[in-house]
């Protein structure tokens, strides 16, 4: 294999052994350990408007013409890297020049040639020679987006959504810091970040002359933003509790930073961005579960690693599931592959890189509907689909071997709250669970989580998959002058016990950002989880769920109740005639953990979105569905109480 220059992409180094140390010693902050690099980068950068530009960059390529098998170039040279069509058979790369319109975009012009050309694009934005209007229609609207950039041009035409990659959902202090002041520049209203639903981050209305120093900050904490959208492998979820968890069987967060590694560090460069997943024909998702609390949601990933030990040897491994996901067009729920594999990183890497090939190399490239790795799984069948799982691994020569799925475990176990205050099994230790309502953070409150990290939790944050944070490591003896902070007092959104419904909503963008969406989410979801808080009283945590369109982003399908943005009609009161107004449709009964499920129908549509109409059918449903009072009530049988 050719080596690829180096030097073209040093502004991207992020070296994994830093990335490991960084994992596995928390306490050291993350861009003092990247400092160590720092002296090899600057040989291979020059400074242009002080902006730092990768020295064998280039001015992008005037010319789109589609490539023929006579024409096409194995290494995109403006990158120094194998470019990401390279690593098709030549009978995938006839398909995609055929394919559907995102296909034709790859191969016209290689998705890897973003990570130059965003440097160059912002450069000529900030000399005055050209305005985002002027980027490459393909480029501003597919190809940005391999280094994270997704164009809003619906609701805020030339701002994007900047989507990173954080394995295992572990951030540091200084990280939270850093993306408060890589929005500042939006303001207020543009400027947030957003938790998302795969213990990810999101900044909000960045725009393009401003992402070379976002990405160049990321890669000096040891972050990245590279391949975290469109047919890329994304974020990879693993346990929030992970190392801090007596009930743990499996410490994910190794496996997290191994598969991200795999998918997004180019093994023969060191440095982020991997051309041999660059061309993959949709989305991809990887989960890995510590415990029997699932905290990871396999159900709804393309593989899902499940802890299970083998029944014969003890040896502690994973179940596999495949082909969990939501879109437009059809929501499934993950399936047996009857295959296990141990817990070790070797095996899980080498298991997870045979699917990747199989997926990338074979999936569908016409129609993008069909392009997700279930449907593979059932053109191939279930038993032969696994019968080539174990073929490309055998064929790698690692010694990986695959057995049948092992028994479940047994005995009652019941899933555990992720918010509040719980005890570590470190002596004196106790991780403390925060609210952050449907994940949305303002600059100033992604500040104030980061002193609260400084001061109790040396600097580390766990993201969870329902928008949440939790701090780790906090002396118990601290536990009183954490809950007396500011951060918790009345004028704040953030609560350690919050209510069973309010903690549990989660929520996509909503049509504030997202061109999809029919319906605004998050607002919606933070106020009226607070009015039902105030209306009914309910004996168990109840998981609500907000999205704005039928891609389901908000996974609906998996929550108690589930809200999804759709057309209603109500009477006008003025003209006595009906009249389209936001609405939605409900779904009911969707479960996560070991006896997960999907709610495939909704149970009502319809329904208006304001309060007047939404609200009393949701407290309908919480009485009739899951045992909810009234609220008042409630109160005056304490109020008896006390009394006596």
């Amino acid at each position: 294999m050719t080596q690829y220059k180096l030097a073209a992409i040093k502004a991207l180094l992020l070296l994994s052994s830093a990335h490991a140390f960084t994992n596995h010693h928390p306490s050291v902050s993350m861009h003092k350990t990247f400092g160590i690099m720092q002296g090899a980068q600057k040989k291979h950068i020059q400074k242009h408007n002080n902006q730092v530009i990768p020295s064998l960059f280039v001015a992008a390529s005037e010319t789109n013409t589609i490539p023929t098998e006579e024409t096409f170039e194995e290494t995109e040279a403006r990158v120094g890297k194998k470019s990401g069509a390279s690593f098709l058979p030549e009978e995938t790369r006839e398909r995609a020049l055929y394919g559907n319109p995102t296909e034709k975009v790859k191969m016209k012009k290689d998705p890897i040639s973003a990570w130059v050309d965003i440097y160059e694009y912002a450069r000529k934005i900030r000399e005055g020679e050209m305005t985002w209007e002027d980027v490459e229609k393909a480029d501003l609207d597919t190809r940005l987006k391999y280094v994270g950039m997704l164009h809003r041009n619906k609701r805020t035409p030339g701002q994007f959504m900047f989507r990173l990659k954080v394995p295992n959902g572990i951030i540091s202090s200084d990280l939270l810091r850093f993306y408060a002041k890589s929005v500042e520049p939006y303001g207020e209203e543009y400027g947030v970040v957003d938790i998302t639903t795969r213990q990810n981050i999101q900044l909000r209305g960045i725009k393009i002359e401003d992402a070379p120093d976002i990405i160049d900050g990321l890669h000096a904490r040891n972050q990245t933003s590279i391949q975290s959208a469109l047919d890329s492998i994304r974020n990879v979820v693993g346990s929030p509790l992970a190392g801090i968890d007596d009930e743990e069987m499996v410490d994910t967060r190794p496996l997290c930073n191994a598969i991200n590694d795999l998918i997004s560090l180019d093994p023969i460069t060191g440095t982020r961005g991997n051309p041999q997943w660059a061309n993959l024909p949709r989305k991809f998702n990887i989960a890995i579960s510590g415990s029997r609390d699932d905290y990871a949601h396999t159900h709804i990933n393309d593989v899902g690693l499940v802890p299970t030990p083998h029944a014969e040897t003890g040896v502690m491994g994973f179940n596999v599931v495949l082909g969990g996901y939501m879109s437009i067009k059809r929501v499934a729920e993950s399936i047996d592959s009857d295959m296990w594999i141990p817990a070790d990183r070797n095996s899980v890497v080498t298991f997870c890189e045979a699917i990747l090939r199989i997926f990338r190399d074979e999936s569908e490239r016409k129609d993008r509907q069909k392009a997700r790795l279930m449907w593979l799984v059932e053109k191939y069948g279930v038993e032969d689909f696994k019968k080539a799982v174990i073929s490309e691994i055998e064929s790698y020569d690692r010694n990986v071997k695959v057995e049948s799925s092992q028994p479940k475990p047994t005995g009652d176990f019941k899933r555990r709250n992720l918010l509040g205050i719980h005890k570590q099994p470190q002596e004196n230790k106790v991780r403390v669970g925060i609210l952050v309502p449907t994940g949305r953070l303002s600059q100033k409150e992604c500040n104030i989580i980061a002193d609260l990290a400084d001061k109790y939790s040396d600097g580390e944050v766990r993201l969870t998959v329902e928008q949440n944070c939790i701090l780790p490591n906090v002396d118990e003896n601290k536990i009183e002058e954490l809950k007396k902070e500011s951060a918790f007092g009345p004028d704040s959104r953030f609560k350690i016990e919050p209510g069973r419904i309010e903690g549990n909503t989660v929520s996509c963008t909503g049509a504030e950002f997202c061109g999809l969406a029919l319906v605004e989410t998050k607002a919606n979801a933070e106020r009226i989880s607070k009015k039902l808080e105030e209306l009914v009283i309910v004996d168990r945590e109840i998981r609500m769920h907000w999205t704005g369109c039928p891609n389901s982003c908000g996974q609906v399908q998996a929550a108690d109740i589930g809200i999804m943005g759709a057309p209603a009609k109500k009477i006008d009161p003025e003209t006595g005639k009906s009249k389209a107004v936001p609405g939605c449709k409900i779904f009911v009964g969707g479960r996560i953990g070991e006896d997960a499920h999907l709610a495939m129908d909704p149970s009502q549509t319809g329904i208006p979105l304001n309060d007047d109409d939404l609200i009393p059918v949701l407290v309908d449903i919480l009485k009739t569905e899951f045992g909810a009072k009234d609220a008042v009530a409630k109160v005056e049988e304490v109020q008896v109480v006390i009394d006596e």
